[in-house]
């Protein structure tokens, strides 16, 4: 009677140890065939006309008043961004000038496939073509105003957002300002990514 009951608890105990091992093989198997999530795709914003390191070119300074430059915005391109992502918005300014900074651009409604701007999309006519609105720059402009800070002054930075907005459209007019435009993006803004230029004169 002992060695049956020795035989009995050697078995269950064998019958333990298979079914420890047969669900660890089972949770590796499922394990293994589980896709893994990807790592996010981070959103970036690059420019073939503000090389790093170097001052915004003259092609793309203010051509007004004693700023003599070619006053085209810069080609601009963005990648990664959410899959949520109703359009896009661009915004230019510069946090160096005095007050609340000097807002140069502020486009939204850009569609969402859309990747990248030309060189000269603001003046070329390329963001009314394809529905973007470009609002009124601190200049009193409506479109793009490139850099002219004070002469003799620090460099200037000047900062370049594209802002992933989740709706097809905000509420811009020609005539609202960037500084509205720039304020009412912080509540449908799902990712932005920006490129910094420097300029003194």
């Amino acid at each position: 009677m002992r060695l049956a009951c020795s035989d009995v608890r050697l078995a269950v105990s064998c019958f333990r140890r298979s079914c420890l091992a047969l669900s660890m093989l089972c949770a590796a198997a499922i394990a293994a065939n589980v896709p893994r999530a990807s790592a996010q795709t981070t959103f970036t914003l690059t420019s073939t006309d503000l090389p790093a390191g170097k001052p915004v070119p003259p092609s793309l300074l203010f051509d007004q008043t004693d700023c003599k430059g070619g006053n085209r915005s810069p080609q601009l391109s963005w990648h990664g961004a959410p899959a949520a992502t109703r359009s896009f918005a661009i915004t230019m300014i510069d946090p160096d000038a005095p007050g609340r900074g000097w807002w140069h651009w502020a486009v939204a409604g850009i569609p969402a496939t859309v990747t990248q701007l030309p060189g000269n999309a603001s003046a070329s006519g390329a963001l009314r073509k394809m529905g973007a609105v470009e609002s009124r720059n601190d200049f009193d402009v409506d479109g793009y105003g490139g850099p002219c800070p004070p002469p003799g002054d620090h460099p200037h930075r000047y900062l370049f957002t594209v802002f992933a907005v989740k709706s097809e459209k905000l509420d811009v007019k020609a005539d609202t300002s960037a500084a509205v435009v720039g304020f009412n993006l912080h509540f449908v803004t799902l990712a932005k990514a920006d490129i910094m230029g420097l300029f003194k004169r």
